[in-house]
């Protein structure tokens, strides 16, 4: 932050009170555009990242599971079979229109069963303590405004020995692969966002607020101070996205 008053939007310094509108209005526009975004900000492997990632969650049959930031349904789809008909899978997402998308698509497959959705702040949790299993959220922390506040909201309504899995762009590891990732990001992306969904300053906020994001090591610290034990850093593809994953104890 900048000062007590601010927070970023990107690379812009906007009042606290403006981030989650303005994150909202990024978000209603891409909304139906959602997983062309993904594609043209990962060139398709973000689909192999949240297969691993809830390859490597450690979700059981039988848990209930928190998916925050889930409103495209994608993570919730491949946690159901996981959980089975004994489990649940609560989808959370402070956008209605990502909601409502996410939602169909399921419902749309015949996954109906075992999901609930609801529209939530991960900064004020509308759940008792000690209500979940597992928290997982992807590609969404870098987007909340107050990141200490809703890791200790999370923490809060984990189990005891409950997990908070996080799946999120990060700090490339190799010089050269960043520089390449910095073109592709802030002068190839917004340029296809323009042309393939006539919306190319979202597409450039959603470059920048990951280089706004905290790296690997700083995220980790945030959910030790959180009060999550053994936090873990596994990097993918180099550190494009990292999974950090951390226990209530």
């Amino acid at each position: 932050m900048a000062n007590e008053s601010t927070t970023h939007f990107g690379f812009r310094d906007v009042p606290v009170g403006d981030k989650q509108k303005l994150v909202g209005q990024v978000f209603t526009s891409v909304a139906r555009n959602y997983d062309l975004m993904n594609d043209l900000m990962s060139f398709g492997v973000h689909r192999l990242w949240k297969r691993h990632f809830v390859a490597v969650s450690g979700v059981r049959r039988g848990d209930r599971v928190l998916d925050l930031a889930g409103g495209t349904g994608d993570i919730a789809a491949l946690l159901k079979p996981v959980v089975g008909d004994e489990g649940e899978v609560v989808v959370g997402d402070i956008n209605a229109a990502m909601l409502g998308v996410g939602r169909d698509r399921l419902t749309d497959r015949g996954l109906v069963a075992g999901l609930r959705w609801a529209q939530m702040n991960a900064e004020a949790l509308p759940f008792p303590d000690n209500s979940f299993d597992a928290v997982t959220i992807a590609f969404g922390l870098r987007n909340v405004t107050d990141k200490d506040k809703a890791l200790a909201d999370m923490q809060r309504i984990l189990k005891p020995g409950g997990r908070l899995l996080v799946l999120e762009f990060s700090k490339v590891q190799s010089p050269l692969l960043s520089k390449l990732y910095d073109v592709h990001s802030f002068q190839i992306l917004p340029r296809l966002g323009k042309l393939f969904a006539n919306d190319s300053d979202s597409y450039r906020y959603l470059a920048e607020s990951i280089r706004k994001h905290p790296d690997q090591g700083t995220l980790k610290d945030m959910m030790l101070a959180a009060g999550f034990g053994h936090v873990e850093v596994r990097n993918l593809t180099n550190g494009i996205v990292a999974i950090h994953r951390g226990y209530k104890l």
